[in-house]
C-alpha cells in the first residue's frame, strides 16, 4: 500500500490517522528533522563530542537540535497555512493535514506560535538555567525562524532568492551547532557549507521540476522562471564548488595530520565517500527523487553507506 493511499484513508476519517493529535504530529514533519542533524557537524568536526570527556557538549548540542526541530516544525505549519489552497491542488501535498482539513487553520497557527517561542527559549537556555543565556544561539534560531517565515510569506515567490534562502536555512543550522557548543567556525567550514547548501537547494528545485512536469509553474510559480538547463547549471556550479573546497580542506587537514605523526590521512580518504555521495545524489535528482532531501538520506542505501564511511573517516581522524 502506498503512502498516499494510507493518507487518503486517514482523510476519509475512518482511521485514527484522521485525529487532530496525529494530524498535528504529521504536520510537524518529524522526518524532516533529519536536516537538523547538521547542528552536530561543527561540534563533531571540532572534536568536542567525545563521550569519554563527558556528555556536556553532547547534551547542549542536542538541546540546540531540539530547538531547531521545534522552530522548523512551526515554519512548516505556517507555510502549509499560507499554501492551503494550492496544496489542495497538488498531487501529494493535498494529503497534508491542514490541506486535508484534519487540522483546522486556527489550531495550526496556535501550535506554530507555541513551537516558535518554545524553540527560541530552548536555544537561549541550552546550557541550563544556572548559567548565562546563550544569546548567539538564540539569535541564530530566531533568525532562522524569521527567515523561513519570510520565505513562506514572500521570498519563495522570487526566483534565485528562493534558492539563497533555502541554502541559508542549512547554513544557519550549521552555525547554530557551533554556537551551541561554543566552537569556532573555520573559513573552510563556511565555504563548504555555502556551496553544499546551494547544491541541495538547486537540486531540490530541479527534482521538483522533473516530478511536477507541466504543472510545475502552476503549483510553484518560481519553477516557471527556471529552465531545466538553468537549474542544471546552478547545480553544477554548486557541486563543483562543494567538491573542490572539500578536497582542498581535506588535503590541508591531512597534511596537518601527517605533520602530527598521524599514520593514515583519514581526512584525505574521506574525499572518496564524499565524492561518491555527491555523484549519487546528482543521479537521484536527475531521476526526480531529490525534492525531499531527507527522503534521499533516509531511503537510499548507497547514500547511507557513503554517509557512514564519511563519518567514520572524519571521526577516526578527529577522535583517535
Amino acid at each position: 500500500m502506498t503512502e498516499n493511499t494510507t493518507q487518503e484513508r486517514d482523510v476519509a476519517g475512518g482511521t485514527a490517522g484522521g485525529s487532530l493529535v496525529r494530524g498535528l504530529v504529521r504536520e510537524a514533519r518529524p522526518k524532516q528533522w533529519a536536516k537538523n542533524v547538521l547542528v552536530f557537524v561543527a561540534p563533531a568536526a571540532a572534536g568536542v563530542l567525545n563521550p569519554f570527556d563527558g556528555l556536556y557538549a553532547i547534551r547542549i548540542t542536542a538541546v540546540a537540535f531540539a530547538a531547531f526541530c521545534m522552530v522548523s516544525s512551526a515554519t512548516y505549519m505556517v507555510n502549509d497555512v499560507l499554501d492551503v489552497e494550492s496544496d489542495r491542488a497538488h498531487p501529494k501535498k493535498r494529503f497534508r493535514p491542514i490541506a486535508a482539513g484534519i487540522v483546522p487553520v486556527p489550531v495550526a497557527v496556535v501550535a506554530a506560535a507555541i513551537l516558535f517561542v518554545g524553540g527560541v527559549l530552548l536555544a537561549l537556555f541550552n546550557r541550563g538555567f544556572d548559567v548565562s543565556p546563550n544569546w548567539p544561539l538564540a539569535g541564530v534560531v530566531a533568525g532562522y525562524a524569521v527567515l523561513t517565515t519570510l520565505y513562506s510569506f514572500w521570498l519563495k515567490q522570487i526566483a534565485v532568492i528562493d534558492l539563497v534562502v533555502l541554502s541559508a536555512g542549512f547554513i544557519l543550522r550549521l552555525l547554530g551547532g557551533a554556537y551551541a557548543a561554543g566552537v569556532d567556525v573555520s573559513d573552510w567550514f563556511l565555504v563548504i557549507s555555502l556551496f553544499g547548501s546551494l547544491f541541495i537547494a538547486a537540486a531540490k528545485r530541479h527534482a521538483e521540476s522533473v516530478e511536477l512536469g507541466e504543472q510545475a509553474s502552476l503549483l510553484r510559480p518560481t519553477l516557471g522562471e527556471y529552465s531545466i538547463e538553468y537549474l542544471g547549471f546552478a547545480r553544477t556550479v554548486a557541486a563543483a564548488g562543494t567538491v573542490i573546497s572539500y578536497c582542498l580542506w581535506a588535503v590541508e587537514a591531512g597534511s596537518e595530520g601527517a605533520a602530527a605523526s598521524v599514520a593514515t590521512p583519514w581526512a584525505q580518504l574521506s574525499i572518496v565517500p564524499f565524492l561518491i555521495a555527491i555523484l549519487r545524489y546528482a543521479l537521484l535528482v536527475d531521476q526526480g527523487k531529490g525534492s525531499a532531501p531527507e527522503d534521499v538520506i533516509l531511503h537510499d542505501r548507497q547514500m547511507q553507506i557513503m554517509g557512514v564511511l564519511l563519518v567514520a573517516c572524519i571521526g577516526i581522524g578527529v577522535y583517535l
